[in-house]
């Protein structure tokens, strides 16, 4: 191994996240290109560097660094070169000869325990003098916690997140309790701290590392759609993660109680819990169930309208519009106008769409302002279609204004609330108890809420179960719509979606004109015959693109799950070509004109809507869980990519937010929630029987407008409608609603 001695003169590429980086090394006489894993460096720094010379391909000789140690600048040209590099912000190269011309090699010295002697050159300021000696210490600290912090294998980006909250204070808690990086630093998680206690050499039994693990499993419970979990079902979850024993997890719940971490809460015995049995809530979420609760009973207001007046005004409605109602939709509009909160709920081709249309209408002719929001772009999208009145998502409606999820940045809240007299929210069974909670404050008392929804669909893909929450404590007004309009019963897709909810014989004998089976019993064969469907057969029977059809998959692994096939079905519908660029990330290849999905909400994410000439005509921020798009364009040398969401939204994701999306040929149903397609297409195969039930299928079938296609084999067709297990979601809204 060689060794090389010299100061770096330029930094020519550093990945921030591990430390990577390729530099320039002035060694006497000669410049060498140096890469490696450096940890803080700057140009201007001398280092001496352990290594050995390697010939790259493309870009000729260079020293691969092993090691690397920082030396002091020894000579006044070493000490001005550092000082004048730009490293000290206020300090350019004139200041920096300054400086050394006066203090020579003492310069390190004076700056460090005479701080105040730098105001003796003309251009330093006392406050000056101070702020250089501050940099140049502070420069010296972050590197000797950088080199601290690796050695426990934390990266050089997280390393400087833990430094800049913590400071000198990170050797302390590093070594007595790294789990409080979990609690402390975002896309820090248990795992990642236990890993640094081990290194460490915390013990396994540690109050610090059980409560963190408690802690860590309620999180990881909120993400399975739980707001809590029974004290027996946590504590069993904790032994398993943490290898210790059940009085070593059960003695932390009060500590974490009275430090109001979580919250134990005793069942009445009507949440679906045995009487008695602890339930353990975060706290953010105990409180979110709590306040949902309370603020939904102070909205259930009474206004007395007697009912000739209402049904005089419907008639005139009806007249106007020549949509009739059925007893159940008049009974809807009528507690509309009379309560301050009402539930509609119902499946496809129950008239939910005619049923709001007139309400809109009457509170129209009232004279009063109306909002109309859905969870997703697309849900807005298709309640503005079917109402002809502008619907927005829920977080455009309260204003999003880019903050961290979590800390809720709605520009409305409680002490701006919106300025509405009616409120309607389509998609109810996607709205998660925290975007709830975000709602709610945002709605005035005396402000109408209507709430609609199918109950049937799945539940939100985030935590809680609002909608059903809501119908099944009985506190809430609620209308149901069960009859099917004569226009919906010709449709096999409506009828057919309704028999599968009642667990009603399907017949599959594809003389329907828009729900057929076709059955094939081997993956591949099933594959073939979906690729011919996009391609061939569906866009000219539904007139529309390949790339309008949706295939909806039960699971993300396995033969027919969205991994493997969205690589198949891409190869087919965006096969590489010349003219289109690709960029590889992790296991995916994301190409030019590819469909896809982002996965997680970002509230930062900016988007604008442009012109053909590119000139921006609305912008906004925040990209949402299931929001889909194609990708137009990839850009190396800005290391972007861009996507076009729904209606003509562009976004630059940075390559390192790469991560947030995925292709989208083939989605998981869960997913499709709230979202309408032209066709889909499901195949059907095999798979878990917690998964392969009633209600998954019931959503996949209800998310086709005009075409069902089911490729696979029927015996699991029938099992899934057979099968009513759901997995259980632990949820607490309907006891907090029930309770005094």
């Amino acid at each position: 191994m060689e060794k090389l001695t010299g100061y770096v003169e330029h930094i020519i590429y550093r990945n921030a996240d591990n430390g990577y980086t390729v530099l320039n090394l002035v060694s006497g006489e000669e410049e060498i290109t140096c890469v490696g894993v450096f940890s803080a460096i700057a140009e201007g720094e001398n280092i001496e560097a352990a290594g050995d010379f390697a010939d790259h391909p493309t870009y000729g000789r260079q020293f691969k660094v092993e090691s690397f140690e920082e030396r002091a600048p020894e000579d006044e040209e070493a000490i001005e070169r550092y000082l004048g590099s730009g490293a000290i912000k206020g300090v350019g190269l004139a200041l920096a000869a300054r400086i050394v011309r006066r203090f020579k090699e003492d310069t390190f010295r004076i700056i460090e325990e005479e701080p105040e002697r730098l105001a003796e050159i003309k251009g330093i300021s006392e406050r000056k003098a101070r702020e250089i000696a501050a940099q140049v210490s502070e420069k010296r600290d972050l590197r000797q916690a950088m080199i601290f912090l690796q050695q426990y294998g934390i990266t050089m980006n997280l390393a400087v997140r833990v430094y800049q909250t913590y400071g000198q204070e990170v050797y302390g808690i590093i070594r007595e309790n790294p789990y409080r990086l979990a609690d402390d630093i975002d896309g820090v998680g248990f795992r990642t701290a236990d890993e640094i206690a081990s290194r460490v050499g915390i013990r396994l039994d540690s109050d610090f590392r059980i409560r963190s693990g408690i802690l860590y499993l309620l999180l990881q419970a909120s993400g399975e759609g739980h707001t809590y979990l029974p004290q027996d079902e946590l504590t069993k979850r904790a032994v398993q993660l943490l290898g210790v024993n059940r009085e070593q997890v059960e003695k932390q719940y009060m500590d974490l109680a009275i430090e109001r971490k979580v919250i134990l809460k005793h069942a009445k015995g009507d949440a679906g819990d045995a009487e008695g049995t602890a339930q353990v809530y975060a706290s953010s979420f105990y409180y979110m169930e709590a306040n949902t609760a309370t603020m939904l009973k102070q909205l259930d207001v009474s206004y007395d309208v007697p009912d000739p007046e209402i049904e005089e005004r419907i008639r005139k409605i009806g007249k106007q519009t020549g949509m009739a109602l059925d007893e159940h939709q008049v009974t809807a509009v009528k507690e509309a106008v009379r309560n301050g909160l009402l539930v509609i709920t119902g499946g496809p081709g129950t008239g939910k769409t005619t049923t709001i249309n007139t309400i809109i209408r009457y509170f129209e002719l009232e004279g009063m302002d109306i909002y109309l929001a859905a969870p997703t772009g697309r849900a807005a999208k298709r309640m503005s279609e079917t109402t002809g009145f502008e619907a927005r998502t829920i977080h455009r409606m309260l204003e999003l204004n880019g903050g961290v999820e979590g800390n809720a940045g709605f520009e409305r809240n409680e002490q701006n609330p919106l300025e509405t007299d009616v409120i309607i929210i389509d998609e109810m069974s996607m709205v998660d108890i925290s975007l709830m909670y975000s709602l709610l404050k945002a709605v005035a008392v005396g402000t109408r809420l209507i709430l609609v929804g199918d109950v049937n669909q799945l539940p939100s893909v985030g935590p809680g179960s609002v909608l059903k929450d809501i119908i099944d404590s009985g506190v809430c007004n609620v209308v149901k719509l069960t009859k099917i309009f004569r226009q919906a019963s010709t449709s096999d897709i409506i009828v057919n979606a309704h028999r599968i909810n009642q667990g009603e014989e399907v017949k599959l004998d594809n003389k329907s004109m828009d729900f057929f089976f076709l059955k094939r019993y081997e993956a591949d064969v099933i594959i073939s015959v979906v690729l011919q469907l996009i391609q061939q057969k569906l866009p000219k029977f539904v007139e529309a693109t390949s790339y309008d059809i949706q295939v909806l998959t039960p699971m993300r692994k396995g033969l027919l799950g969205v991994e493997r096939l969205n690589g198949i079905l891409q190869r087919y519908l965006n096969p590489p070509a010349e003219n289109k660029l690709e960029k590889e990330y992790g296991d995916v290849i994301f190409r030019e004109g590819d469909k896809v999905m982002q996965i997680r909400n970002n509230y930062q994410l900016e988007w604008e809507i442009r012109t053909k000439l590119g000139l921006a005509v609305d912008k906004g921020t925040g990209v949402f869980n299931g929001d889909m798009g194609i990708i137009r364009e990839i850009n190396d040398f800005s290391e972007t990519m861009t996507v076009e969401f729904d209606e003509g939204r562009q976004v630059e994701y940075p390559y390192k937010l790469l991560d947030e999306l995925e292709l989208a040929y083939a989605i998981t149903i869960h997913k499709s929630q709230g979202s309408e397609y032209p066709a889909v297409v499901i195949p059907l195969l095999s798979g878990p029987a917690m998964l392969m039930n009633r209600n998954l299928l019931y959503t996949a079938v209800t998310r086709a407008r005009r075409c069902v296609t089911l490729v696979g084999n029927e015996a699991t067709f029938y099992g899934m409608v057979r099968n009513t297990s759901q997995q259980k979601r632990y949820s607490g809204l309907r006891a907090r609603l029930a309770d005094e």
